[in-house]
């Protein structure tokens, strides 16, 4: 009996060497013509790939990849704690997964969600990584760099040139802030939002440096996390505290703007006739509260496009330069 390939010979037993002598090419002529090399011809990838398909060859990507010492897979590392008032499926972090992952899907990589907490515990087997936050001090991004791996951040770009960053013009976005503010005539100003995070200083500079070109004040900045919850605890107690002093309201987020003015509100302060308000992020949340919410809008999708494009980049060692996003003010009824 021949021992040639029958025809019914299963697409499990059927190797690179069968589909090479069927061809009339090496071994690695048809390993490079099915990984698409560009040093194969395309008469010759073409009929290499017409075999394998003919033949039910399917290439073992994970051997491959092992070889290479390569996964194909990025991890994107949220830094964040998930809670009852601040979930994943906000728009942040869940719109620039959306970029990431339709990024690197088109690149034929796999995407291993976690969180900082996790990744510190049991790191898994990745090319690179994706940091989505930068932490209260950068701490975050300190966690990350011991895994020896390549990282990309979604941060603060102003300030942090050690690093590969990806973020909005957080500086500018401040600005803005502070110029709506003051085209409507408020002189006496309030900042809510946790500074000691990187994106939020930058949106605090911002505000500050305008406010004071102008001969406006900034009669506290007050602390509080990204939740409505926060905005609404920290205008609160602002409030009871003395009698209020202030026209003009940027919050770090929409989350806390939407809390700050629920307890304006509670306390019988009009939005805006008395007190003006501007969020960030431009969510849409911001649309749908009343009233509505003026806001500064970051690009969430292509900002995660962006994160893995760099990362991808970066694994392939091509060179890379951090990136600040333009943001776009959006003028509502608050």
């Amino acid at each position: 009996m021949s021992r040639n390939h029958s025809p019914v010979q299963s697409a499990a037993r059927v190797t690179m060497d069968d589909l090479a002598r069927e061809v009339g090419v090496s071994k690695i002529t048809v390993s490079r013509a099915l990984a698409d090399h560009p040093g194969v011809r395309e008469a010759t990838r073409e009929r290499v790939r017409a075999v394998a398909e003919a033949r039910g060859f399917r290439l073992n990507v994970a051997a491959r990849n092992l070889r290479q010492q390569r996964t194909r897979t990025i991890a994107v590392v949220i830094e964040m704690t998930p809670s009852h008032d601040r979930s994943m499926s906000e728009p942040y972090p869940l719109s620039l997964l959306g970029g990431i992952l339709q990024e690197l899907s088109g690149a034929a990589y796999n995407m291993v969600l976690t969180t900082m907490a996790v990744f510190e515990r049991a790191p898994p087997a990745v090319d690179g990584v994706i940091l989505l936050g930068q932490g209260l001090y950068e701490d975050a991004v300190d966690k990350v760099q011991k895994s020896g791996l390549p990282y990309v951040i979604w941060g603060s770009v102003d300030g942090n040139e050690d690093h590969i960053t990806v973020g909005s013009n957080n500086v500018h976005g401040g600005r803005l802030a502070a110029d709506h503010l003051l085209f409507l005539g408020r002189r006496a100003m309030v900042f809510l939002g946790e500074t000691r995070h990187l994106e939020i200083a930058d949106r605090l500079a911002g505000f500050k440096t305008r406010l004071a070109e102008n001969g406006a004040r900034l009669m506290a900045t007050l602390h509080c996390p990204f939740t409505e919850d926060g905005g609404h605890g920290a205008m609160k107690a602002l409030l009871e505290t003395a009698p209020r002093n202030f026209d003009g309201v940027f919050a770090a987020s929409d989350a806390i703007a939407i809390g700050a003015i629920r307890a304006l509100q509670e306390a019988q302060v009009a939005v805006p006739d008395e007190v003006a308000i501007v969020g960030f992020d431009d969510a849409p949340s911001a649309v749908h509260c009343q009233p509505a919410l003026t806001s500064v809008r970051q690009n969430w999708d292509e900002g995660g496009m962006l994160l893995a494009r760099k990362i991808l980049d970066l694994t392939h060692g091509r060179a890379v330069k951090s990136q600040a996003m333009p943001v776009l003010f959006k003028a509502r009824e608050t």
